[in-house]
């Protein structure tokens, strides 16, 4: 029952952060990217810190503040422009299959940063990947977007922030984490706005209204795939995040008239197939090491 519960909470998760992008990019139609980053920033850093209040954590902790949780936080703030930038420009259906190589990204970081054995099987399964990824953005020919590498930025700022996480002492809550996460985000958007020569645009009730919808979904979206992890197995939880592609889709056909084309719903397969193979193919690793160490 626990990995069952575990599965819907990754949807719920994968709903949520979904539904994030869409009030982001509704929102870019009428505000700086900037300034988009900047309030939501603000509003799940407060949530953040409300709740550590609440739990009684120190969000000052020396613990909280080394080194590599302040290079994690910078990966945050690199990765909130680079997808906002690419969310307001490129189609969200796009977006979202390019967003869905991390897992290859962050196997590739395991095997060339932390020594992590990857066999050619894996090496093979990454390589196809960004076959996928390169049939999706299509650069040299005509549809090509420049600005979806930008996704493709985000996508190392993820998986270098995940890689660190791996490393990070765990006396640290995860609240106080996601405060110093969205904290940053907050002088990037100002660094955005400044960046870009853009004045302030005073929202109206909808821009609040949306803004609002994207910190609660965002905020919630984070605290359902943390629970999935801690209740269910990781490896029967986790394939369940390439919903997300899916509900992009969904959303992107729905509220913005978009129509993904052949070669992008290709690339898609490829970059999820690969993808599932390497997790698959790591998982089955795992379990003859297991084995052997009985």
């Amino acid at each position: 029952m626990t990995n069952i519960h575990g599965i819907l909470f990754v949807l719920l998760a994968m709903v949520c952060f979904t539904l994030e992008d869409m009030f982001i990019k509704a929102l870019s139609g009428g505000l700086e990217v900037g300034q988009i980053l900047f309030l939501i920033g603000l509003g799940g850093s407060s949530i953040f810190l409300l709740i550590s209040r609440f739990q009684k954590h120190n969000l000052f902790m020396t613990q909280a503040w080394t080194p590599l949780f302040i290079m994690r936080a910078a990966t945050e703030a690199l990765s909130a422009i680079s997808y906002g930038t690419a969310l307001s420009l490129v189609e969200i259906s796009t977006v979202a299959a390019v967003f869905q190589a991390t897992p290859l990204v962050i196997t590739m970081g395991a095997a060339l940063f932390l020594g992590e054995q990857v066999g050619w099987r894996r090496w093979t399964a990454i390589m196809v990947g960004f076959i996928g990824v390169i049939m999706i953005i299509r650069p040299g020919v005509s549809g090509f977007q420049p600005s979806s590498l930008l996704v493709l930025l985000a996508v190392l700022g993820v998986a270098a922030r995940d890689l660190m996480t791996r490393k990070l002492n765990i006396e640290v809550p995860t609240a106080v984490i996601s405060f110093q996460a969205f904290a940053t985000v907050v002088p990037s958007g100002l660094l955005l706005m400044w960046w870009k020569g853009a004045g302030w645009v005073t929202p109206v009730a909808t821009d609040w209204s949306m803004i609002a919808g994207a910190v609660m979904f965002g905020v919630c979206g984070y605290y359902a795939i943390v629970i999935a992890m801690r209740i269910g197995d990781a490896a029967v939880v986790t394939p369940f995040r390439y919903t997300r592609l899916l509900f992009s889709i969904l959303v992107g056909a729905i509220v913005f008239a978009e129509r993904p084309d052949l070669w992008t719903l290709a690339g898609s397969t490829l970059v999820i197939g690969s993808g599932l193979y390497t997790f698959l193919r790591e998982r089955r690793i795992q379990r003859a090491t297991a084995r052997l160490a009985a």
